[in-house]
């Protein structure tokens, strides 16, 4: 070791009292190379703000914040990502991890600024000279952290399944749920989409530890009705999902049911826990489908107690009476209920009000009433010739096949309606057609082309895998009857447009395009409404209307102090809305009743 070895390090020591900069060099422009990993750049365009990059970050060097002129929108927070120079690596796990691969980053590595606060901005926000270039660090086409494709759930094949009723969907195993929890990057975007915010990060974080009764803790925290919209929940939340913007969604459905199937249901009532005390205040509610029995639940958790008048013989509303239970088993539907009503509430069954129980009496015996009746009565075309015997709504057969009641098989039957109702009833037909009859002839005719049925493209594939026909852009124009009164067709007229140029529904026909559907039954499903007659006169007068659905505030609240409204009655069919609904009205009638005790 020679002696400027032994001295350098004191050299250092000139440099103490000076102070830190950085300089350019006028002389040598040295660029770094062209897939140099430089400053980021974002295109807030694309950018969601699902803030993977954030989570990513070993070094905290990235914060998601509000920017102006961004908004928050489904599927996208409103949050850009700021960086922090004085933390950040240039690892760009942070590009490797970006789902809509709106954040790349420059070849630019000089910035010379005295300001330290300056080296943190948002990129594609806070302008930056290197924005428009062209190299750097860009994530490889080939090159994912997370797997592109969703696991892949093992079913019925169409020829078993049109044989019976049994359940489609097998459920996923551990395996496959723990692969497709791990394509999962805890953005949340989802929660802000789902109508119960339920915590889906969370619960897809438990499967992946193994933690299921943590996970059923996390699902019954925000849904009482998890074994019903494990399965049949119409899954927005997939809509905003990160992962959709290079492949597929994350599959949250499935794995919300892959937790309860894990968890023994006598597990179920320990894990949720029980009812506050007693609080001595009574509330009534109409109706057991997913609303009411949501606002039961929460009620009755809080000490409330809670009675529920139910006007057909068993609860679930059109859970049970409208989803055929080849997508929808009784038994999954009874476990849920079944931890409802374990929680104090009590149900009256066959109990019309307005016939068995008036609403004067409700209002007497109870501090609160609670009106949620679903949408149940099936609206009609009113077509020439609609009133035929061989006419039917959807909603009246798919409760005939599930209450076993005695009904005409058609033998050509045609559907009029886009929607999964539709789906529901022609499927439904056709496994009776196939059982009774060994074939199957159902035609679904509807006024929009395929790709734009309200229908849940899975079950308009499945539909047309069991020799469902659909027929689409065929608008009715009557049905055909002959000489002795009986249905023999449908007739159709081809749709030119449905909507004029101010997007009201006033539909446009091609006369000379016109098919006759032979048939014996028609069956209408295009759309649903409340039979609010159990109201009375004097009640209906008293409500205040909005286009003849009740009005409410924001609550679930009527115009009348003692009297809420929740669910499809208000909303519209929907699983997932009216159990939100459900919790909402339930939050209202517990404050005020508990004003009422103070």
């Amino acid at each position: 070791m020679s002696v400027r070895d032994v001295l350098s390090p004191f050299t250092a020591w000139k440099n103490l009292l000076r102070e830190p900069v950085t300089i350019a060099d006028p002389l040598n422009e040295r660029p770094g190379s062209a897939r140099y990993r430089g400053f980021h750049k974002n295109d807030v365009e694309l950018c969601i703000g699902c803030g993977t990059c954030e989570a990513i970050c070993q070094n905290g060097a990235i914060d998601m914040l509000p920017s102006d002129g961004i908004a928050t929108k489904p599927g996208d927070s409103g949050l850009r990502p700021r960086i922090d120079y004085g933390r950040c690596c240039w690892c760009a796990l942070c590009v490797d991890v970006c789902m809509t691969r709106s954040l790349t980053m420059s070849n630019e590595y000089k910035w010379v600024e005295r300001d330290p606060d300056a080296f943190r901005y948002m990129p594609g926000v806070d302008a930056k000279p290197w924005d428009h270039a062209e190299l750097g660090y860009h994530r490889p086409d080939d090159h994912r952290l997370m797997a592109r494709e969703r696991v892949a759930m093992g079913e019925m094949g169409p020829q078993v399944r049109i044989e019976s009723f049994g359940e489609i969907v097998a459920g996923y195993t551990v395996e496959q749920a723990q692969l497709e929890a791990d394509r999962c990057v805890s953005c949340g975007l989802c929660v802000a989409t789902c109508p119960t915010h339920m915590s889906i990060p969370d619960y897809i974080a438990a499967i992946r530890d193994g933690d299921y009764e943590r996970g059923l803790q996390i699902l019954y925290e925000t849904n009482p009705f998890s074994q019903v919209c494990g399965r049949v929940c119409t899954r927005k939340c997939e809509d905003t999902c990160a992962a959709r913007h290079e492949g597929d969604p994350i599959a949250i459905r499935w794995l919300k049911r892959h937790i309860v199937d894990q968890v023994p249901y006598d597990r179920f009532r320990e894990l949720v826990g029980g009812p506050a005390p007693a609080t001595g205040k009574k509330v009534a509610i109409i109706g057991a489908g997913p609303a009411g029995l949501t606002a039961a639940f929460d009620l009755a958790r809080k000490g409330h107690g809670v009675t529920v008048f139910e006007a057909k013989a068993a609860a679930g509303g059109m859970t049970r009476y409208g989803i055929p239970e080849y997508r929808l088993p009784y038994d999954a539907l009874d476990r849920d209920v079944d931890l409802i009503l374990s929680m104090g509430v009590d149900i009256h069954y066959n109990c019309r009000i307005g016939v068995d129980k008036t609403m004067d009496a409700l209002h007497e015996e109870f501090d609160a009433v609670l009106l949620a009746i679903g949408l149940q009565e099936g609206r009609q075309t009113r077509i020439p010739q609609s009133d035929n015997a061989g006419v039917y709504r959807a909603v009246d057969l798919l409760h005939k096949i599930t209450a076993n009641e005695p009904f005409e098989l058609p033998y050509r039957a045609v559907v009029i309606g886009g929607g999964n109702v539709a789906m529901d009833i022609a499927r439904s037909l056709a496994r009776l057609q196939k059982k009774y009859l060994d074939k199957v002839d159902v035609v679904v005719t509807a006024l929009e082309d395929q790709q734009h049925f309200m229908a849940d493209p899975d079950e308009i594939k499945e539909a047309l895998e069991e020799g469902v026909v659909i027929r689409d852009q065929c608008g009715p124009q009557g049905c055909e009857i002959s000489a002795d009164g009986k249905l023999i067709g449908l007739k159709t007229w081809k749709v030119v447009s449905i909507f004029d140029e101010n997007h009201r529904f006033a539909p446009k026909y091609d006369e000379a395009a016109e098919i006759i559907h032979p048939c014996d039954t028609v069956i209408e499903a295009i759309g649903q409404f409340a039979d609010t007659s159990l109201l009375g006169d004097r009640f209906t007068e008293a409500l205040e209307w909005n286009r003849g659905r009740i009005q409410i505030d924001a609550d679930g609240r009527t115009t009348l102090p003692w009297l809420w409204s929740a669910g499809d009655c208000v909303n519209g069919p929907d699983v997932v809305h009216a159990v939100a609904d459900g919790h909402r009205v339930a939050a209202s009638i517990d404050g005020v009743l508990m004003e009422t005790t103070s």
